[in-house]
């Protein structure tokens, strides 16, 4: 009789943990669940601020070299800065808002922007090969804008909007020659940047 008393008792003392550890299980499902449907926020406003900076820079070094080579040479390694701008702005974002940039939205705004990149370093070498520079810009930005609405459809409102300006001023300068098209690079890659990044920083936070 005691021990069947006894028995009952451990059982009553265990239900509340089972319901407790039930509970946090139901818990951690549903942050997890909601941190794969958000939005990423992570998104860097002053480190688009600081692109389009680099960018406006570029395209002043660009103008003054005295072949089509040096202007590419210039624009890639602005592309190049310009990621790593990115990558270490939207990392200390991502601190500041304590998400993750390896998981959920920001894992799929990743995976959103990088098949643009990689498709248009593999045309850049393309048309390198084949000399045709005035294409280039053109393909840098509708890609690039390309890769942002993709991303964007993961992120807040305002980064979709930068996608299609990308794509409408690309889409123009595929069709002018390379006097015209370098300076779309300008107006794309340093004055988008530029505005989008001062309205991102200003809603959403630096």
């Amino acid at each position: 009789m005691f021990h069947m008393a006894s028995a009952h008792a451990r059982a009553k003392s265990a239900e509340p943990v089972a319901l407790q550890q039930h509970a946090m299980d139901n818990l951690r499902f549903i942050r997890e669940t909601m941190e794969r449907a958000g939005s990423f926020t992570a998104v860097p406003g002053m480190g688009g601020v600081l692109m389009g900076v680099s960018a406006l820079g570029a395209a002043v070094v660009a103008s003054r070299q005295a072949s089509a080579d040096g202007w590419l040479a210039v624009w890639v390694a602005e592309a190049l800065v310009a990621v790593m701008i990115g990558a270490m702005t939207a990392a200390h974002k991502a601190r500041l808002v304590k998400t993750s940039l390896l998981t959920g939205p920001g894992r799929k705004f990743a995976l959103g922007l990088a098949p643009s990149i990689f498709v248009a370093a593999l045309l850049t070498l393309v048309l390198y090969r084949a000399g045709l520079y005035a294409i280039i810009p053109g393909i840098w930005l509708v890609l690039y804008g390309t890769g942002i609405l993709s991303a964007g459809a993961f992120s807040v409102p305002v980064v979709p909007v930068m996608g299609l300006c990308f794509v409408a001023l690309g889409a123009v300068a595929l069709f002018c020659p390379l006097a015209w098209s370098r300076w779309f690079l300008a107006a794309g890659f340093g004055g988008l940047h530029l505005l989008f990044g001062v309205l991102i920083a200003a809603r959403y936070g630096g």
